[in-house]
């Protein structure tokens, strides 16, 4: 071996002991294991909406379970299409994250001619949290004590009656009642329950379809009386409001609520998020936060959850078209 070969292999030699020397460190910095990081909720309502209720709580309770800054970003509009394209064009990496009515993700699919997303195909389910119905709800010192009255005040308007609605699953709601109950009434929408509390509490409305978080809360402060839930029989949480069913009105829409990232987010990261949310599901106070509510708990893998996002979607096709609503 020559010098000038010696002098290359001694180059070769501290090189590699240099690369073995960073190796380590390298490997160790791609292993940290999820969650590390500041983790975004994304909240498809305005602050101090139901929606945001929810929301904010969950985040309060990951943060615990995750050891991890949980924040809450709220992306109203276009009936949550804002917010899930956010999330679905997010880094799918596990820290940007949507939890919102699964109910109302699907039926935004009918309710619009160009959805900016398939979220069938552009989120990827998680975790689920609640089974939850929207409500029918009147001013509490309205003379309207029932489902039946309401459609009887309703048919005496001859078409003039009016309704208020929050969000897409209380639209439908509503739709498919009156559909089903041979009345009419017009749509006044508003961007979240308090904003149309006065018009319900002054008469100005004749009735609301509305979040059952809001609802409940207002029922409790004696200023709504609820009606009937779209859910098929009533529900454990809140077994004194009858179901619209029960009236003879065949509504069937148990609105239901999950956790979603965009769809490209690693399995492991979606199983440990899965996990998180059990943890906080299981706990005695999220049961008596979302019972409080209306709300029923809900768990499953996040197999199921794509699953009943995919059957949601083709399930509102058909109330969109029940209820005649024209597409956005």
């Amino acid at each position: 071996m020559t010098a000038k070969d010696l002098k290359l292999t001694r180059r070769s030699l501290i090189a590699a002991a240099s690369l073995a020397a960073v190796m380590p460190r390298v490997t160790f910095a791609q292993s940290k294991p999820y969650p590390d990081g500041t983790i975004t909720f994304v909240c498809a309502f305005p602050a101090g909406s139901g929606a945001d209720v929810l929301v904010r709580f969950f985040s309060e309770k990951l943060a615990q379970v995750s050891k991890q800054t949980v924040i809450v970003e709220n992306k109203p509009g276009a009936n949550g299409n804002i917010a899930a394209e956010y999330v679905a064009r997010s880094k799918p990496d596990g820290y940007t994250v949507y939890v919102h009515s699964g109910t109302s993700t699907a039926a935004n699919m009918s309710l619009f001619k160009k959805p900016p997303i398939d979220v069938t195909k552009a989120l990827r389910g998680v975790q689920f949290i609640n089974k939850q119905p929207f409500m029918l709800a009147v001013a509490a010192d309205s003379p309207i004590k029932d489902m039946k009255q309401l459609t009887e005040h309703l048919k005496g308007k001859g078409g003039d009656g009016t309704y208020g609605s929050t969000a897409t699953s209380g639209k439908v709601l509503a739709e498919v009642y009156l559909q089903l109950a041979g009345v009419s009434a017009t749509e006044v929408a508003y961007k979240t329950g308090p904003d149309s509390l006065n018009d319900i509490t002054s008469g100005q409305l004749d009735f609301a379809a509305l979040d059952p978080v809001f609802a409940l809360s207002q029922q409790r402060e004696g200023r709504l009386r609820l009606l009937g839930v779209g859910s098929p029989q009533r529900m454990k949480s809140i077994p004194d409001v009858p179901a619209i069913k029960e009236f003879g009105y065949n509504v069937d829409q148990l609105g239901w609520w999950g956790v979603f990232v965009p769809a490209k987010t690693p399995d492991d990261t979606v199983m440990t998020l899965n996990d998180l949310f059990l943890k906080v599901l299981q706990a005695p106070d999220t049961e008596a936060f979302l019972n409080k509510f209306g709300g029923d708990v809900y768990t499953g893998a996040p197999k199921e959850v794509d699953e009943l996002l995919a059957k949601t979607v083709e399930e509102w096709r058909g109330y969109v078209a029940l209820a005649k609503i024209p597409q956005n």
